[in-house]
């Protein structure tokens, strides 16, 4: 039976104003213009979140997997149809007992893998990771990882200027694990060691991260300037100026330029008193900070309040679609599969109003509702 969506169909090359997207099973089977459609709603590509820590309540940084089914039906919701289950710094045992818990829920296509943000981050750069449990890089633990994961491990952010980082990030490239660069006090000189040594993504880029400096131009231009490297942003008007998220997307082009909630378990919820990493969150108004010291937190972003926050800022439709979806999906080793509207493609759309509110989720040929 083919299923047929018809509006303003958003796909890699543009917009067919009146479009038509054709649907057999969970594949997209044809793309076209339909005349007869007059004023449809948006048609875009399924959301794909390659950094978010929960959402709806619910966490993935503790590992379990009841909790992380929650958070990945909460951020379904709102449109975001492939997601890493991202962790923050933790101990050995947490890292690992996280892998095991999740790989099933990767393997039934809950989540697209696992993202370990941490613990091989800058102390002085730390944000909201919990300090005491930053260390160097391991290349025997990331090795247990990868192997207790059999490919559920996707994406570790380190600090390239720790002791072991380097080979660290060619041991994860050379599993096809995803190197991220982020929670950096690196020079430009060191971050750039890092993307030859096989780094391709800048953690939620200028958050977490030595300052830009006109005779020290740090992490924050060496990832921009890198043809191979993605760059997340956090389009939430607190995590980055609206200025500051243009510039980085004139520079990067949405082909390189990721968008990302980095949402924590308030997402969706009420402001009030939460928890991230063992440390304690306070969310007012909401934003997310820690209880002491104030840093930002994650976020309480969704997907879909990203790509209207993009698009408000003067981010044209189509490169925002691809900032929230085409991009992210090839950062991490999704392209062939997810991402774009596109023949061939696992048949994931979001349904939109003109107002970019989510109408309709689908996800592998099925409607959410």
């Amino acid at each position: 039976m083919t299923l047929r969506v018809n509006g303003k169909v958003v796909t890699p090359t543009g917009v067919i104003r009146q479009g038509c997207v054709e649907i057999e099973g969970d594949r997209i089977r044809a793309v076209a213009e339909y005349p007869s459609v007059r004023d449809g709603h948006w048609i875009v590509p399924g959301f794909v979140d390659m950094h978010t820590h929960g959402g709806g309540g619910h966490t993935f940084t503790t590992g379990e997997a009841d909790s992380a089914r929650e958070a990945a039906a909460f951020h379904l919701r709102h449109g975001t149809t492939t997601l890493l289950a991202s962790l923050v710094s933790s101990p050995f045992e947490l890292m690992r007992d996280a892998v095991a818990a999740f790989r099933p829920l990767v393997e039934a296509g809950v989540l697209a893998g696992v993202h370990f943000e941490g613990p091989y981050l800058s102390a002085a750069r730390c944000g909201a990771q919990n300090p005491e449990f930053l260390r160097d890089p391991s290349t025997e633990e990331l090795s247990q990882l990868i192997e207790l994961g059999a490919g559920a491990v996707r994406m570790v952010t380190l600090a390239p200027e720790r002791d072991g980082a380097l080979a660290a990030i060619k041991l994860l490239t050379g599993h096809g694990v995803v190197a991220a660069v982020g929670h950096t006090d690196a020079t430009w000189e060191q971050t750039r060691a890092a993307v030859a040594a096989g780094a391709s993504v800048g953690t939620h880029l200028f958050n977490g991260m030595r300052p830009v400096h006109h005779r020290e131009p740090g992490p924050v231009v060496a990832l921009l300037d890198a043809p191979n490297v993605v760059c997340e942003l956090v389009a939430d008007g607190v995590h980055l100026h609206d200025g500051m998220l243009c510039f980085a997307t004139s520079v990067a082009g949405p082909e390189r330029a990721a968008l990302i909630t980095d949402a924590m378990a308030a997402a969706g919820m009420p402001d009030g008193e939460y928890e991230l990493g063992g440390q304690a969150v306070t969310v007012a108004d909401g934003v997310a900070r820690l209880s002491e010291g104030g840093a930002i937190a994650g976020s309480t972003l969704t997907m879909d309040a990203a790509l209207r926050h993009a698009v408000a800022a003067g981010i044209p439709m189509s490169d925002a679609c691809r900032m929230v979806a085409t991009t992210p999906a090839r950062a991490i080793g999704l392209g062939d599969k997810v991402g774009s509207i596109q023949i061939g493609l696992r048949a994931d759309l979001v349904v939109l109003d003109d107002d970019l509110n989510v109408v309709r989720v689908m996800r592998a040929g099925s409607w959410l509702d």
